[in-house]
Formats: C-alpha cells, structure tokens, sequence
C-alpha cells in the first residue's frame, strides 16, 4: 500500500492507504497542512452537503485565522473532491 497524490478543483493532497487518512495540502491556491481521518471527512462532506443550495456560499478557516470563501459552484467541486477521497477509502475498506 501506498501514498496517493489526489488533484481536486478545490483542494489537493495526499491520500494515505496504510493510515486511511487524507493530508490536505492546498484549499484553493493557499498552501496548508492538515490531516483527516475518515470521520472527520465524512462530517466535513455532510455539513456542506447540506449546505450546498445557500446562495452566499460558505467559509473555510485555514490555520484557525485565514478565512477563504466559497462559492455555490466551488463548494460543489469540493464535494465532488471529497467524493474522490471517500471512495478511496471506501475501495480500501473494501479490499482488507
């Protein structure tokens, strides 16, 4: 098992097979660090999935202070680059 580089339209990263944890590297054009297991990617992808239709968007803080906006469109891209991450730890799941 390996290291996976995902290339999302919103956020990029690597997915770690062996940890099933996914290392946000880049939120839009800003550089970042932050891991996510498979709940908190789960929570992350539910709490905009319920709040994709708000006309304002949404705001996500990087580093606890940086606040970056997201459109309607972008918040939809980046529930269809959670859905890549999931599936790939679903796929994981599924092979042990």
């Amino acid at each position: 098992m390996s290291n996976e580089e995902v290339e999302g339209n919103i956020i990029a990263g690597t997915f770690d097979q062996l940890r099933d944890e996914f290392t946000v590297e880049r939120v839009k054009h800003f550089t970042t660090q932050s891991t996510l297991n498979n709940k908190q990617l789960d929570a992350v992808y539910n709490y905009l999935d319920k709040r994709k239709g708000e006309v304002d968007g949404q705001v996500l803080t990087l580093f606890d202070q940086l606040p970056v906006q997201l459109t309607q469109e972008e918040i939809h891209d980046l529930l269809d680059d959670l859905k890549q991450i999931r599936n790939k730890q679903h796929h994981l799941r599924e092979d042990m």
